[in-house]
C-alpha cells in the first residue's frame, strides 16, 4: 500500500478534477447540439421510433434506417422522399436531420417556398451569394415541400 502525499483538500480536488471535466465535456456537447437544433430550424423534433412504419409496408425500413445514419452526408449523396401527401416525409425529413445533428452535422431545414421567397428577396436587394452562402454552410439541407412549388 503507498500513501498519497498532499493535505486531504488537495486529494478531494484531484480526485474530482476527472469529473467535472468529464460533466463539462458533456455540457458544452449537449450546448453544441441545443444550439444546432435552433439553427437548424426543424418544425418539429422526431425520432425513428415514432415513425409508424406498419402505416407505409411499402418503405424499406432497412433502408431508411441506413439513411439515418447519416453516411450519405459524408459520402456527398443526395436522398429525395417522394410520396403523395401524409405518408411520413416531412417526419423522416425531421429524423434525417436530428440524426445529423447528433452525428456533428450543421442542418437547415426548410420549405422549398421559403427557399424560393428569400432568394429572390435576396437576388432583388442584390444580396443572392450572401444568402446562397446561407444555405450553402451546414452539411445537410432540407428542403421541404418541393411538390407545392408552382
Amino acid at each position: 500500500m503507498r500513501a498519497r502525499r498532499g493535505k486531504p483538500g488537495q486529494r478531494a480536488i484531484h480526485e474530482a478534477l476527472p469529473l467535472f471535466c468529464e460533466r463539462e465535456i458533456a455540457r458544452r456537447g449537449q450546448r453544441r447540439i441545443d444550439i444546432a437544433f435552433g439553427l437548424a430550424r426543424f418544425p418539429f423534433v422526431r425520432d425513428l421510433i415514432g415513425f409508424d412504419f406498419g402505416a407505409q409496408p411499402s418503405l424499406d425500413k432497412a433502408q431508411i434506417r441506413e439513411i439515418a445514419t447519416g453516411r450519405f452526408i459524408a459520402n456527398g449523396e443526395a436522398v429525395l422522399l417522394l410520396g403523395p401527401p401524409g405518408v411520413g416525409k416531412t417526419h423522416l425529413a425531421a429524423v434525417i436531420g436530428c440524426e445529423a445533428i447528433a452525428a456533428g452535422y450543421g442542418v437547415l431545414f426548410t420549405p422549398a417556398t421559403t427557399l424560393v421567397a428569400q432568394l429572390a428577396k435576396a437576388h432583388a436587394q442584390g444580396r443572392l451569394e450572401e444568402r446562397l452562402t446561407h444555405y450553402a454552410k451546414p452539411k445537410l439541407l432540407i428542403i421541404d415541400e418541393l411538390g407545392y412549388l408552382p
